[in-house]
């Protein structure tokens, strides 16, 4: 009987001296583990700053082209609706690190409307060093008053 207690006692001591060596030897482990999650935490970070500058690139474009055919359809006919839709569409760009791509409005006699179609650059990452090679699009339409 008295050698079984004595058992028990050192297998009890064993298992205290395990967990403490266990504990020990798992310093470190959560900096160890935030360095391995960081490339994946600064990467989602990355791609969805890239989706809201996709995203405000959109509504750059349509604000622009919404800006342009509104000029265009106020103005009376005449030869210099082209430039006026350019320059409409360069003024509806509200934030000047995004570069206008293309501007082009049609007049459409049978609605008496314009429609303005505009292309705004989409940066990469920072607006205003580089852009992707393609473009968003935004159109707009108004009634023609001029």
């Amino acid at each position: 009987m008295r050698t079984v207690r004595f058992t028990r006692l050192r297998n009890l001591t064993r298992l205290r001296n395990f967990t403490r060596l266990g504990r020990d030897h798992d310093r470190g482990q959560t900096a160890v583990e935030f360095i391995g999650m960081l490339p994946i935490i600064l990467g989602t970070c990355i791609m969805l700053w890239q989706a809201v500058l996709i995203g405000y690139a959109y509504t750059l474009a349509g604000n622009s082209a919404d800006v342009a055919a509104h000029d265009v359809g106020i103005m009376r006919a005449g030869d210099g609706w082209a430039a006026t839709c350019t320059e409409g569409a360069r003024r509806g760009l509200a934030d000047h690190d995004f570069t206008l791509a293309d501007a082009t409005c049609d007049l459409d006699e049978e609605h008496r409307s314009v429609r303005a179609k505009v292309e705004v650059s989409v940066p990469v990452l920072f607006p205003g060093f580089i852009d992707f090679p393609f473009n968003v699009t935004g159109e707009a339409s108004s009634p023609q008053e001029g």
